[in-house]
């Protein structure tokens, strides 16, 4: 009996000294690493071999080491060898499945737990779990839980709650709740809660002022900060605009920490106060602080946005002197805003070098060189990286869709927008705003439709963006009531929303509507902007309203600030000239404080059109072909007012000069939307399929206008030939068949929705009053000006445009 005894206590120590020195070797294998999980796989394979059964302290540490390897399934296969797992094993696998993002394999582990066996560890793992992975309400919900298991929470404990705070938090009350819940813990005086506690106030500072400075109280009472504290502290002024106190704050620092740096440089950027910016990162650097990635993707987005590209460009050369082997993590979003930078600044062509010599991309670096060539025109190379691309975002699909809308090929955006969602995309706001906008191009107010209603499905009927798209989109398509409802009904609306509706009432002739809205822009606080003052004159110059509209352009700069641009001189131009006004007009374009250019001379020269004003005319005529010597406009307008005048010499030697020098005319085109289908009629068309049927309804329809006093007018045919043939010229034209196709083809008592790409002649301008009459109908035409409505045999111009 005593030689087993001793046998026994033989074996026993042998055990003990073979788990100690196991447990020895594994404990080599803390600091995490390849090598050191490899070392620990192969200290588990030796006891696998040797025979020998870990337990206990052995076994939770190879638990934890395969879970910080990535191996959480051989993790669980040891885990679920043991009969009765202590509460340490169970940790630190709802802790690995956390970090995995596998948060119902972390519940179902931890609801298994045994309520006796949980402890604050436990708990404070899952509710971290679940904060960590964005699922605010869960975590709160735990530790409401856990109070009522009568565990009492740590700091880590009301870290992590009150991180998770942060996510969900939509009071005041419940920051103040659980403000109190800290003090009764004791634990007000830890940082890391402290940290936590001033982070949700920070938050919650949207909902009530007074907020930030609770966060201020707490921060200042704090009887040890750390680099959050501060960080926290400034990003919350910062993202609140009030930077004054963010700086304050910021240069009361006794150690300026480089987060604290890049937070402020952030701040001034995002604001758009550049130069603060760029006088931080020059201090930055005197003081000897690290640059890093986030203050170069600042200070770049800072240069790119402003267009200041030798300095960002300096920065780029910085970079490339300083950073000889810089890390992934350092390269991708640096290189990524040098593309933004140089597209931005018109260097598409330096942007793509960039973007071919990095050697890691992601879906912002493709989307970035996308948007410079959509937004530099560049369609055709556009659609060909489109197509490349290894992957594609919401963002990218966006990017093409508008492109395509915002430069005149309507037809491709809508068709990409049908792919997307074909290809399991759901659109957001910005995405249907692009297809809206495709459809304001082509004039497919139907198409139009169908997207509004499509919009309000997806709940994107409060968006701002959208909103301003429908607006645009309806007024484009002769639906000016219908914008006006959009306008009504937004939620809320910015100086965009404002302009677009004043500039669709002066669009539509509705120039006194326009200024009222004017005026009520004004009373509800919103500035004009130099826009607003675009979309005012050329409402006054629709309407004639010449006295109010000299008024608003002298208001820009004394009451405003806003120094009138060329583009305002042209509409100032535009709408004396109109009126007759040449002698006020010659007295502007003398005065002005600079040399007047192309849009200001083709507003003289339409005026002088108008009113036959031949000598001025042709002074404006000379400027422009010294100016823009291959725009057919010119050349047009001046043959017409030879054409007008009877001298027809004249205006054939301005049409073989135009030959001369290789300038083609645009052609005139009409176009409706019949069916969901657009059909386009050129002058004199022959190609579209029903037309001769069109033809046919005219010759009807002119004998009903004639029996009502239409005359066809023929000083509006602009070539040397007898009166019939001027007669039947006249009823080819592109906008009176594609008029008479509406008639005939959509229900009885629609309106009819015109565009043309031209300014609508005299004698289709007298027709359509005819023809309204005739068929009691409203006509609508677009023309490359403005509106008209003809209802009743009027016009909404007044005849005046």
């Amino acid at each position: 009996m005593k030689n087993a005894a001793l046998a026994s206590s033989s074996l026993f120590t042998d055990v003990r000294a073979t788990a100690n020195r196991y447990a020895a070797l594994l404990q080599l294998c803390c600091p995490q690493g390849p090598k050191s999980y490899s070392l620990a796989r192969s200290v588990h394979a030796h006891m696998i071999t040797s025979g020998f059964r870990p337990r206990g302290h052995i076994l939770n540490r190879l638990i934890d080491i395969y879970c910080k390897s990535r191996n959480i399934a051989y993790a669980r296969h040891l885990f679920d060898a043991i009969p009765k797992p202590d509460i340490v094993a169970r940790t630190t696998l709802i802790s690995a499945y956390s970090v995995e993002g596998s948060l119902k394999l972390a519940r179902e582990l931890f609801d298994g737990t045994p309520v006796s066996v949980r402890d604050t560890v436990s708990y404070n793992a899952m509710i971290t779990g679940y904060s960590h992975n964005g699922d605010g309400h869960s975590a709160v919900k735990l530790f409401s839980d856990m109070r009522c298991d009568c565990l009492r929470p740590d700091n880590f404990t009301l870290t992590s709650v009150l991180s998770a705070l942060v996510l969900i938090v939509d009071d005041e009350l419940q920051c103040q709740q659980f403000h109190c819940t800290v003090v009764k813990s004791g634990l007000e005086s830890v940082v890391s809660v402290l940290n936590a506690l001033i982070s949700l106030y920070v938050k919650c500072a949207g909902f009530s002022s007074s907020l930030m400075n609770s966060a201020r109280r707490l921060f200042d009472a704090m009887p040890e900060k750390d680099e959050l504290s501060w960080t926290t502290m400034i990003t919350g002024y910062v993202k609140r605009g009030d930077l004054d106190a963010a700086r304050k704050l910021f240069d009361g620092m006794t150690e300026k920490l480089e987060v604290a740096w890049n937070a402020m440089i952030s701040g001034y950027v995002h604001h758009g106060f550049t130069l603060e910016a760029l006088e931080m990162f020059k201090r930055m650097r005197s003081e000897g602080i690290q640059f890093d990635e986030f203050t170069y993707t600042s200070i770049l987005s800072a240069c790119a946005n402003a267009g200041l590209f030798r300095h960002g460009k300096q920065v780029h050369a910085y970079i490339l002197r300083t950073e000889a082997k810089p890390a992934p993590d350092f390269s991708l979003p640096v290189n990524n805003a040098l593309v933004t930078l140089y597209w931005k600044n018109g260097k598409v062509d330096q942007a793509r070098r960039v973007f071919d010599r990095m050697l890691e991309r992601d879906l912002v670096s493709w989307n970035a060189i996308l948007s410079g060539y959509v937004n530099s025109g560049r369609i055709d190379e556009a659609k060909i990286l489109f197509e490349e691309m290894p992957g594609r975002n919401l963002l990218t699909w966006t990017v093409m869709i508008s492109g395509f809308a915002q430069n005149g090929l309507g037809e491709e955006g809508l068709r990409l927008f049908n792919r997307m969602r074909i290809e399991g995309i759901e659109p957001c706001d910005y995405a249907f705003t692009g297809a809206i906008i495709a459809c304001a191009g082509l004039g497919a107010l139907e198409h139009g439709r169908q997207l509004h209603a499509l919009l309000v499905r997806f709940g994107y009927d409060s968006s701002l963006s959208a909103g301003n798209a429908l607006m645009t989109m309806y007024a484009r398509c002769g639906a000016v009531e219908a914008a006006h409802h959009v306008f009504l009904t937004m939620p809320y609306m910015d100086s965009v929303s404002w302009n677009a509706m004043i500039a669709a009432l002066g669009q539509h002739g509705h120039g006194a509507q326009a200024l009222e809205l004017f005026d009520r822009m004004l009373k509800e606080g919103i500035l004009p902007d130099r826009i607003t003052f675009l979309t005012v004159l050329s409402a006054c110059s629709h309407a004639g309203l010449v006295k109010q509209g000299c008024a608003y352009f002298e208001s820009m700069d004394r009451i405003y600030g806003i120094s009138p641009g060329e583009d305002h001189y042209a509409r100032l131009i535009d709408l004396l000239c109109r009126a007759g006004k040449f002698s006020e007009a010659k007295n502007v374009i003398e005065t002005m404080p600079f040399q007047p250019g192309a849009p200001v001379w083709e507003a003289l020269l339409a005026g002088c059109r108008i009113h036959g004003n031949m000598d001025l005319g042709i002074q404006a005529a000379e400027r422009l072909f010294e100016l823009m010597p291959k725009h057919d406009g010119t050349y047009i307008l001046l043959s017409n007012m030879y054409a007008n005048m009877g001298q027809w010499g004249n205006a054939a030697e301005v049409r073989k000069l135009m030959r001369d020098r290789g300038v083609k005319k645009e052609p005139g085109c009409s176009w409706i939307e019949v069916g969901s289908k657009v059909h386009v009629f050129l002058v004199d068309d022959t190609m579209h399929p029903e037309v001769q049927e069109v033809y046919r309804y005219l010759e009807k329809l002119g004998l009903e206008m004639r029996k009502l006093g239409y005359i066809p007018d023929t000083k509006y045919v602009l070539h040397d030939v007898e009166s019939e043939h001027k007669e039947y010229a006249l009823s080819t034209h592109s906008e009176k068949l594609a008029v008479a196709f509406g008639l005939l083809k959509l229900p009885r008592g629609a309106t009819v929705r015109v565009l043309k790409n031209l300014r609508i002649c005299g004698d289709c301008h007298t027709a359509f009053k005819f023809m309204s009459k005739v068929v009691e109908r409203e006509i609508v035409v677009r023309d490359g000006k403005r509106f008209h409505h003809f209802r009743d045999g009027e016009c909404s111009c007044g005849n005046y445009w």
